[in-house]
């Protein structure tokens, strides 16, 4: 008789049965956060700073700074821009050195828009002046490309320009650099005046110490007309001759008119 088996029946086990999750206990010093709650306090903070962007005074433009300046002030820049009671949002830099620019004083400015307190900041570069331009009781400034500008400040370093009378009504927003140019050159070789004089026909003059008016017209070359003028001066004292003009608008034809 065969020997019987003590060994009970087998039982499949599955080893996951029993193994369902269930919530971990925290440990102690943690805080359990629902996913919602988190959510719902990330929209109130969004909702707050874009309130706080659109409704808080302090976003909107009611002032710049402003450096680089030489003779304009600050409130004068300011009142160059269109930008006054803006969203700061609502500022482009590129637009607001476009309307630096056409201010006639200003040569170059950067512009950056940021944040209060400073949201917009300009770095201004003036132009500099050349000469002064006189003309039917008005002065202005003139630079190196004819550029005219207001008269800021009362320079006496400036050379002065002062034209004729015939020329009547402002002075315009340019002068020809042609002008200016030949001014400059001329005051190089003739420092000790401080003024010069413009007639349309003439050009550039003044009135010698001797009491006679000298005309030189413009161009860049002022100092082969200046060898010329000496010469004729000279030969005049040994003559005797006191000339009312010496003209040498055109040197191929230099021409001296006499008597009153």
């Amino acid at each position: 008789m065969s020997r019987r088996s003590t060994r009970e029946p087998a039982i499949w086990r599955n080893p996951d049965i029993g193994s369902v999750d269930r919530p971990q206990a925290l440990k102690r010093g943690q805080v359990f956060v629902s996913w919602r709650l988190f959510s719902g306090a990330l929209i109130l903070i969004l909702l707050g700073a874009l309130g706080f962007f659109f409704l808080s005074d302090s976003m909107y433009v009611t002032g710049i700074a402003v450096g680089g300046l030489e003779t304009m002030t600050v409130n004068e820049v300011y009142e160059l821009l269109p930008i006054s009671g803006l969203h700061v949002f609502w500022l482009d830099p590129g637009d607001i050195r476009d309307n630096l620019l056409e201010s006639p004083t200003i040569a170059n400015a950067t512009v950056t828009v940021g944040f209060p307190p400073n949201m917009v900041q300009v770095i201004i570069e003036e132009r500099e002046p050349a000469l002064v331009w006189e003309q039917a009781g008005e002065a202005a400034w003139i630079d190196l490309q004819g550029r005219v500008m207001r008269q800021r400040e009362d320079r006496q370093t400036l050379l002065r320009i002062q034209a004729d009378p015939i020329l009547e009504g402002s002075i315009g927003v340019s002068i020809d650099p042609q002008v200016v140019t030949s001014a400059i050159q001329l005051h190089d070789l003739l420092p000790e005046l401080a003024a010069f004089r413009y007639h349309p026909d003439k050009g550039l003059g003044y009135t010698d110490p001797g009491g006679w008016e000298v005309w030189l017209g413009v161009g860049s070359d002022m100092q082969q007309k200046i060898l010329i003028y000496n010469a004729i001066v000279a030969d005049n004292a040994a003559q005797g001759i006191q000339p009312r003009e010496i003209n040498l608008v055109n040197t191929h034809r230099p021409f001296v008119s006499m008597g009153r």
